[in-house]
């Protein structure tokens, strides 16, 4: 049989397990390698001013906050390799490591794919959760919202496309492009395997429209997946844009078991 062994695949090997992008099950993987491409994202993206003791209760040390800006993307992903589509919500908070990295710290991650959901803790070390992510026009109105165990955990309105903007508006507060995240795994006899602080930045971005608009946002609380606890003091601008972009391997800023005890 051309290409491979028995059923088209190519035999397990003891080089096959080492080599990168490994995943079981290995005749089906779950976790894609890098690169993967992302097509026609929608995104609406969405900024409050919120408590900055919130902030700094969720941020893991060493970061140090940025501001008091908490924002919220909420995905319609329209055509992603080895997804397919699926709605994401990613929630940030502007964080610095100090003498390194500045971007957006991810408290929260919920999205619909269970490939996500396993890429994203496994590889990104993002706190990834299954929930219910929606984004679609009511009539003149753009709703995203998040559901997780039946409750609507967020829900964000923005007017339909009434301003135009571009690329460069969509970070007023922070660079959410360069994403911060808290990797922790430990090993099956329970010792730490990793802790680290993650970055990632998305490659081969082109954003085809952008518009923004005054935003609301609504937090409900639910203990799972608690986006209340970064509570909406004033709700700022939000974004509606539609892109493209490649997911690639990203950077270890931190290293907490290499830290002096």
């Amino acid at each position: 049989m051309s290409g491979g062994g028995k059923y088209g695949l190519r035999p397990l090997t003891m080089d096959t397990i080492r080599a990168p992008g490994f995943s079981a099950p290995w005749d089906a993987p779950m976790v894609p390698p890098f690169p993967f491409t992302f097509r026609n994202a929608e995104i609406l993206t969405l900024y409050w001013r919120t408590d900055p003791d919130a902030i700094r209760f969720l941020l893991p040390p060493p970061l140090e906050p940025v501001g008091d800006i908490a924002c919220a993307h909420v995905y319609r992903m329209n055509d992603t390799d080895w997804l397919g589509p699926y709605g994401e919500a990613n929630v940030m908070i502007g964080a610095r490591l100090p003498g390194g990295a500045t971007g957006g710290y991810s408290p929260y991650l919920a999205l619909s794919s269970d490939i996500g959901v396993a890429h994203g803790r496994e590889v990104h070390g993002q706190p990834k959760k299954l929930a219910q992510c929606t984004l679609e026009p009511r009539g003149d109105l753009l709703v995203g919202q998040v559901v997780r165990n039946g409750i609507e955990v967020l829900t964000g309105t923005l007017p339909y496309k009434q301003v135009p903007a571009d690329a460069t508006d969509l970070k007023p507060h922070f660079d959410f492009a360069l994403n911060l995240n808290l990797k922790a795994l430990d090993q099956i006899d329970a010792r730490p395997l990793v802790r680290q602080l993650t970055s990632r930045r998305l490659a081969d971005v082109v954003v085809h429209e952008a518009w923004r608009g005054p935003c609301t946002v609504e937090l409900r609380p639910n203990a799972q997946l608690p986006i209340f606890r970064l509570p909406v003091l004033e709700p700022l601008e939000g974004f509606f844009w539609r892109a493209d972009f490649t997911l690639v391997p990203g950077e270890i800023v931190h290293d907490y078991l290499k830290e002096a005890p």
